[in-house]
């Protein structure tokens, strides 16, 4: 019985770090861009939208607004990819080292 309260000692320390790269995925923010940087989008490292910049000369007039809000969707796509590869990244150093199997994903 002595592994199994190493077992879960391990857990609540792998817990508490989980806890403590979600807090620090919040407060990262990640921007992604389209048409040359000429939209830009900002997302946390969790995937949440903070802000939307748009260069004023992105808009010519009417007929420019369908491309500008497809740059912004492009913008958008291209920040959570950024966002969700960090994500993937700063989770995985919580499992190094752990003899998990290939695949074994943590509820956290």
């Amino acid at each position: 019985m002595k592994n199994m309260g190493a077992i879960m000692k391990q857990m609540q320390q792998l817990q508490a770090r989980a806890e403590e790269t979600q807090a620090k995925l919040a407060a990262t923010e990640i921007t992604g861009s389209a048409g040359g940087g000429s939209v830009q989008v900002t997302l946390n490292g969790k995937g949440e939208m903070r802000r939307v910049k748009i260069d004023p000369g992105a808009m010519g007039g009417p007929a420019d607004l369908e491309i500008v809000e497809d740059l912004i969707v492009a913008a958008f796509n291209d920040a959570k990819a950024k966002a969700d590869a960090h994500a993937q990244q700063e989770m995985g150093k919580l499992t190094a080292g752990l003899p998990l199997p290939p695949g074994f994903k943590l509820p956290i």
